[in-house]
């Protein structure tokens, strides 16, 4: 059904800006190239996507939304996406953090990771062109779910109590639609 998905283990120091970590910088530039349309819901002050959101309005990011606000927005506006950058707070902690950073008060249902995760997951699903690639960063390899081929996993170790960062390169097929069950893309 899907291809060897290729799989490395890499050493790098940590650093909260996560595309500044040199194997990770490496990894998402594998997957871009010149001309496409890179849509990043969670970008800080990195300037890869050529749509870029984060909450914080102090940010470098064109957009100060919430994310699953900012990606059906962008379907809305019939934006399709060759590249998406899905690079979210890891944690609950995490997500508590920007949005104080942002002067705003995080809910509980705000901190919930995986319901943050299926409200981006469809509206992604919607933006990204057929054959396009989603790059997942975080604590985990599941991705955008096994409706996606996975195509490379990096794991980047940063020694001491460091969490590793899991980093998944994932590649639309040509044949799911964006009317497909958003339970259907969540299955493991």
């Amino acid at each position: 059904m899907h291809s060897s998905v290729k799989f490395s283990r890499v050493f790098s120091m940590p650093n909260s800006c996560t595309f500044s970590i040199p194997p990770i910088r490496s990894f998402v530039e594998k997957y871009i190239e010149s001309g496409n349309v890179i849509v990043d819901p969670f970008a800080r002050d990195c300037e890869i996507g050529t749509t870029t959101n984060d909450l914080n309005p102090n940010t470098k990011a064109q957009h100060h939304m919430k994310a699953n606000e900012f990606l059906e927005m962008l379907v809305d506006e019939g934006v399709r996406a060759d590249v998406i950058l899905y690079d979210p707070p890891y944690s609950p902690r995490q997500i508590s953090e920007c949005y104080k950073a942002s002067g705003l008060q995080a809910s509980m249902s705000d901190t919930q990771n995986a319901r943050l995760k299926k409200s981006c997951v469809s509206q992604i699903t919607q933006l990204l062109k057929p054959d396009g690639y989603v790059l997942s960063f975080g604590w985990n390899s599941m991705g955008m779910g096994k409706a996606f081929n996975h195509v490379e996993v990096l794991l980047v170790f940063h020694g001491g109590a460091h969490n590793d960062t899991i980093c998944v390169a994932q590649k639309k097929p040509s044949s799911l639609f964006s009317n497909q069950s958003t339970n259907a893309l969540h299955e493991g």
